[in-house]
């Protein structure tokens, strides 16, 4: 819908669906997930109490001795209504994974996308990798544990009904209670050591993913003797928390609920010596064994949970970040949108505007006043730490200041929000804070427009390109724009990633354009040619460089 109609202005619409940062709660009971929800939990209940009585009709027949008509047309039926009811609780299951994954795949996008630049800044590659990982494991082990946990539930707290009205009685169904607070301390204990588990393996990640992205450096910085050094000690710690690991997890998974069994048939051994009734003994025994399918279904989902629990530490920010709300009122933009200013009118103001990184206690900006109209040319130039790329940041709308005010076209940040302010102010970063996306060229060069780009969108990419002295990589380049490149594709020189950052803000069309030490990796010749192809086609410009 959004590349079909990008073009033109629709004056109203209406929202069917909650946005990613609305409640959650909210957006699972309008999903139907808890209507869903409680039809599983109602068939997986219909179904423990059908597989009980299908074992207390054999367990009746067996103890007279003989199966009448009557009894085996009982015991048919019973099964013949665990298929529905099987059935029921399949499909519903698989829908809840599927709808639930859906909603936590769109919030957890839409949370980083929202993510604060400072809050990552100080995450290599290896932390990001480590967090989309564990996001993952956010979905498979909460959904797939919470489901098994109803189950899990629903057939313990039967046990505990049917162990008391068993031969054992109430000393038996307390046994069980028993038995399933051992299962809980035994969690907990799993838990911990899964926790320190997981971060020894989050920082094996880290190193590993930092060495790999760095390996060029250390092959040419550090002596071939010390590429291995300090790589024993992570691996040995790692070790020994995936000893501690396992033994919890054998306690827990297997030593417990085989513990349950050997004392559950104990105790129907002492009510057989008591002389208790057949039909009783044969209800302990299947409560015994309920119970025993139960505590081995809860260890599992318990260790699942735990899982789900330590992995939310780290997807934990993303999540709540799709809570904020982002400024800006489209219908107030939009009415200053089309009014066309002349060259040299007030197009820019800022006044008094301050900036403090945090953890720092100077400002890098202290009442930075700025004035750009349209047309004009501005190079800010200083060392390096005097707030150059500060006061660019800020212009572009990827930081907001402390204190001032910053108009575009007599709007503040608040009003046009995000997306309004870039579509008017585009920045191209500096290198380490732009990035080539694994894709083809064309969508490099064109991912601030619409995407699959039209025909005469690609025909302005290549013009821009040969304009900023890219033909040659273009012809270089088997499938020319539709070269993939990146981490996995052509490689691209420094100068060529510049060139092609200048190209990416030209080609959004805005009123501003902000460089950032875009033309700092570029030869005497290369970069009279593309400042020439900047100067040409950018309405106001704002350049910033070292002197």
């Amino acid at each position: 819908m959004k590349e079909l109609l990008g073009a033109r202005w629709v004056g109203g619409c209406w929202l069917l669906r909650l946005p990613p940062g609305a409640s959650f709660q909210e957006q699972a009971r309008r999903a139907g997930l808890y209507r869903r929800g409680g039809v599983l939990l109602a068939a997986f209940a219909g179904q423990s109490v059908l597989l009980l009585l299908s074992w207390w009709l054999l367990g009746k027949g067996a103890l007279r001795g003989r199966f009448d008509t009557g009894l085996l047309t009982a015991w048919a039926l019973v099964l013949l209504t665990l298929l529905p009811l099987r059935l029921l609780s399949a499909w519903n299951s698989g829908w809840l994974s599927i709808h639930l994954g859906a909603l936590l795949k769109r919030r957890l996008l839409a949370g980083a996308l929202r993510l604060e630049p400072e809050s990552i800044r100080g995450l290599g590659v290896g932390r990001f990798l480590s967090q989309v990982l564990e996001a993952e494991a956010v979905e498979q082990l909460a959904i797939s544990g919470g489901l098994v946990g109803v189950i899990a539930g629903v057939e313990l707290l039967l046990a505990v009904g049917v162990l008391w009205v068993g031969a054992g009685g109430w000393p038996q169904a307390l046994l069980l209670v028993v038995m399933g607070g051992a299962t809980g301390w035994a969690a907990v204990r799993h838990t911990w050591a899964q926790r320190a588990w997981t971060a020894g393996r989050l920082e094996l990640t880290h190193q590993l993913v930092e060495r790999m992205a760095g390996h060029r450096t250390r092959l040419v910085q550090e002596p071939r003797e010390r590429w291995h050094d300090g790589e024993d000690s992570p691996l040995e710690r790692y070790l020994g928390l995936s000893a501690r690991l396992d033994g919890d997890t054998v306690l827990l998974a297997l030593v417990l609920p085989q513990l349950w069994l050997c004392l559950g048939v104990l105790g129907l051994g002492a009510a057989f010596v008591r002389g208790s009734r057949p039909e009783g003994l044969a209800v302990a025994l299947g409560g015994v064994l309920l119970a025993y399918q139960a505590l081995r279904r809860l260890s599992r989902v318990l260790m699942q949970l735990a899982g789900a629990a330590i992995a939310w530490e780290e997807a934990r920010d993303t999540f709540q970040a799709a809570t904020r709300s982002e400024p800006g009122r489209p219908s107030a933009a939009r009415a200053h949108s089309g009014a066309s200013l002349a060259p040299g009118a007030l197009l820019l103001e800022g006044h008094g505007l301050s900036f403090r990184y945090p953890g720092r206690s100077e400002p890098v900006l202290r009442g930075c006043d700025v004035h750009l109209s349209r047309g004009e040319r501005l190079l800010l130039e200083g060392p390096s730490g005097g707030g150059k790329s500060t006061l660019g940041a800020i212009i572009a709308g990827l930081r907001v200041p402390d204190a001032g005010l910053l108009l575009v076209g007599g709007l503040d940040w608040r009003t046009l929000g995000p997306a309004g302010w870039r579509e008017r102010v585009v920045a191209a970063p500096q290198f380490h804070d732009n990035h080539v996306l694994a894709g083809t060229f064309a969508f490099n060069l064109l991912m601030g427009r619409s995407w699959p780009a039209p025909p005469e969108a690609l025909e302005e990419a290549e013009e821009v390109c040969r304009a900023l002295a890219l033909g040659p990589l273009l012809e270089r380049m088997p499938a020319g724009l539709h070269q993939m490149v990146g981490e996995t594709g052509w490689q691209l020189s420094h100068g060529e990633r510049n060139r092609l950052f200048i190209a990416r803000a030209l080609l959004q069309r805005a009123e501003v354009i902000v460089l950032d030490e875009g033309f700092a990796a570029l030869d005497p010749d290369t970069l009279r040619t593309a400042m020439r192809c900047v100067l040409e086609r950018a309405p106001t410009l704002v350049v910033i460089a070292h002197p």
